[in-house]
């Protein structure tokens, strides 16, 4: 049975990595379409929305952070690859901050943006980075369903980016044991996934503002100080 290839937008204002990427792309299978601003990815969304999106982080007027943010902002859950040239690694803790799944610094070889890719869609569209614990499992006001991949807090449905939910998907397997930071990245991100413990960190920051846990005092993911964050158990 064919299947249909995976619906990729790549926003840059560079016109020639804009061919080049397009080009690429369309060669390793992917249905590409390439837009030079915001306004044009917005458009492009309209008609035909993506699977995922390779976003530039450095562009006039709308930049990539901003764009990032405002999609994230408007419940719009699709997987983002962030570009960037910037080589200090507060940028990518930010672009994550925003909401971005990954991160590719430039210059960078073509076919390590089609693994990127691979790998964030395998995690959007199987969940099979982390094994279903239940098909439904309830903690305190959360529910979460494996198997459709959403989160329900007290009956209504939370908007969680797919990095987000395949960290609390790992936490999830392994509630009410604490996972190291190291653990959450191999378990949710792969063991190839080049993450810090900032940047997981500032993930599961975002992860327990998405499901309403309070920052100050975190009643459902709880830090371990010394070895990294625990998913509360229904019981303890």
């Amino acid at each position: 049975m064919n299947q249909k290839p995976n619906r990729i937008i790549v926003v840059d204002d560079d016109p020639e990595l804009r061919a080049l990427l397009r080009r690429f792309l369309t060669e390793h299978g992917f249905e590409t379409r390439a837009v030079e601003d915001g306004a044009a990815l917005d458009r492009e969304i309209a008609r035909n929305p993506a699977d995922a999106i390779v976003l530039d982080l450095m562009m006039p007027g709308e930049d990539g952070l901003t764009l990032c943010r405002r999609l994230r902002a408007g419940g719009d859950t699709t997987p983002i690859i962030m570009l960037t040239a910037r080589g200090d690694p507060i940028d990518r803790i930010v672009g994550l901050e925003t909401g971005a799944d990954d991160y590719l610094p430039k210059p960078f070889e073509p076919r390590e943006l089609v693994a990127r890719l691979s790998a964030v869609l395998r995690r959007t569209q199987s969940g099979a980075q982390v094994p279903v614990v239940d098909e439904v499992l309830v903690i305190g006001p959360l529910e979460i369903n494996f198997s459709m991949m959403t989160v329900s807090r007290d009956g209504r449905v939370l908007k969680l980016s797919s990095r987000e939910f395949a960290l609390l998907s790992a936490l999830a397997h392994s509630r009410g044991r604490p996972l190291s930071r190291a653990q959450l990245i191999e378990r949710a991100l792969g063991r190839n996934a080049e993450v810090t413990d900032r940047a997981i960190d500032v993930q599961v920051a975002r992860l327990r503002k998405a499901v309403g846990d309070n920052a100050e005092d975190p009643q459902l993911i709880k830090t371990i100080w010394g070895i990294g964050y625990v998913l509360v158990r229904d019981d303890a």
